[in-house]
């Protein structure tokens, strides 16, 4: 079984990851870290006493239980430094938190090669979700005219999202960047055309109710096409973090996107 630390786990997405590991037969939950959380994992999230307690240090966790894997659902302005602290003590960070700057993906990929640990970001870890950014991807080679639009619950700290920055990603390893819509237009509000990415434009959406949503329209001659994606629960996203979990010790250095690991 492969032994995995939770960061970030009292929080609504770390409790869905700890019921999930718990639940899994090749994963055995060893440690739940939060800066609020206290008392017994298993307790907390509702399936029973696990003899996992909340603590509130990652270094002292990771030295007491030996995990081989971090998964870390935190917030942008400590990922970084919980993923480095990770990949220095020789555990590979499966990290779902989005918001990390080029920058730093460049320095935990040094790390990772550094100390032979490999470290997996996840723009999203919903299957469905990395389907329809490969089919928008196949869809953007004949009809390069898009737009994306993701929405997300009123919490979100990031926008765009990951996943809409994946998106854009690649769709521009098939699509040349280029200005769409009237090259005349004007913004009558600042930003109500949304994001430019290579003349793309992404719109983000943060309202109550929302958990995790996106559609990537095209227009063509006569047609337009949508793929639309939606997390309707937290749930959705555990699959794709216990397959995340499994897979990422067969690799080396960084790795982006789940889709790695569904070949």
């Amino acid at each position: 079984m492969i032994k995995v630390l939770v960061s970030g786990a009292y929080g609504r997405m770390g409790q869905a990851v700890v019921k999930a590991v718990r639940e899994d037969e090749e994963l055995e939950l060893v440690g739940a870290v939060d800066i609020v959380g206290e008392g017994d994992a298993g307790e907390v999230v509702g399936f029973g006493k696990c003899d996992v307690n909340y603590t509130r240090d990652l270094v002292t966790t990771i030295n007491e239980t030996h995990p081989q894997v971090m998964v870390d659902f935190t917030i942008p302005d400590v990922v970084f430094e919980n993923a480095s602290v990770a990949i220095k003590n020789k555990v590979a960070p499966v990290i779902g938190t989005t918001g990390l700057s080029d920058e730093q993906k460049k320095e935990l990929e040094k790390l990772s090669k550094e100390n032979d640990t490999p470290v997996f970001i996840a723009p999203n870890f919903a299957i469905g979700a990395v389907l329809m950014m490969q089919m928008a991807k196949q869809a953007a080679k004949y009809m390069p005219e898009v737009e994306i639009i993701e929405l997300h619950h009123d919490k979100k700290l990031d926008a765009p999202s990951g996943t809409a920055l994946q998106t854009a990603a690649l769709i521009s390893e098939v699509r040349k960047a280029h200005i769409q819509g009237n090259p005349n237009e004007k913004e009558k509000v600042a930003g109500a055309r949304g994001a430019d990415v290579d003349g793309m434009h992404i719109h983000s959406v943060r309202l109550p109710g929302y958990v995790a949503h996106q559609e990537v329209i095209f227009g063509g001659l006569g047609q337009t096409l949508t793929i639309r994606h939606d997390s309707l629960n937290r749930e959705s996203f555990m699959p794709g973090v216990c397959l995340a979990a499994k897979q990422i010790l067969g690799h080396k250095g960084l790795i982006i996107g789940l889709d790695k690991f569904m070949d």
